[in-house]
């Protein structure tokens, strides 16, 4: 294990760790997006309780669920050490800053929206991930297998327009974290090509940074304007 040791002891080795775990997030986002979408169809719940089914006992699934948490909590952990460190190495500030002349916005604060997506998944967790394995829910049939409507728990979640805020405030900063982000796995990777890169860059920026985030911030929108009658 001494290869571990002595990759998580230098600042590289986190980097290459957080490059890593956060590519694998970007992965995740794009499947859990492809499940919150079915609450789109209109059809009462009933796509998004068989998509729900299906991802919380394939074992399959399941399985990669235990890496997905795990994943979570290195990439928030090696991001605070990585940023201590570098807080630590520069105890006293230059008397004359602009960074803005040398680093994007994003790139200077990923601390920050790093810190808000970490509460926000721990309140998402606690609203969904938890209710939904330890907390009373009502049962649906359909074609005679019973099935937990999470879709319900999903409306009464997002009829909260406090918490619709919450959400959608925290899809722009996962905007934000992903425009910087996704390109920076690649780069900390050495996956630099001018063949490729302009590539990363498009979807880093429009895929990641702003269609995923917007389809997330979608849904809450629209689920709180169904369960309040707006729309049918």
């Amino acid at each position: 294990m001494s290869w571990l040791t002595t990759t998580l002891a230098s600042s590289l080795g986190r980097k290459v760790v957080m490059s890593l775990t956060g590519l694998f997030l970007c992965t995740f986002l794009i499947v859990h997006l492809a499940g919150n979408l079915q609450l789109f169809k209109g059809d009462e719940g009933r796509a998004f309780n068989v998509y729900s089914h299906f991802m919380t006992h394939n074992p399959v699934i399941m399985t990669i669920s235990y890496l997905l948490y795990a994943s979570i909590l290195i990439h928030s952990t090696m991001a605070l050490i990585l940023t201590r460190h570098n807080q630590a190495s520069r105890p006293v500030k230059y008397a004359y800053q602009r960074p803005e002349a040398n680093s994007h916005w994003t790139s200077r604060n990923m601390g920050i929206l790093g810190t808000i997506l970490f509460i926000f998944i721990v309140i998402h967790m606690r609203t969904f991930w938890f209710t939904m394995h330890f907390g009373p829910i009502p049962m649906v049939n359909y074609d005679g297998e019973e099935y937990k409507d999470l879709y319900t728990v999903v409306s009464a979640a997002f009829s909260n327009g406090l918490y619709v805020l919450f959400y959608v405030l925290a899809m722009a900063g996962l905007s934000f974290h992903l425009v910087h982000g996704f390109q920076s796995g690649f780069q900390t990777l050495g996956i630099r090509h001018k063949k490729y890169s302009p590539m990363i860059e498009w979807i880093g920026t429009y895929g990641f940074g702003v269609l995923i985030p917007a389809l997330f911030a979608a849904m809450p929108v629209y689920m709180f304007l169904k369960t309040h009658g707006f729309i049918g």
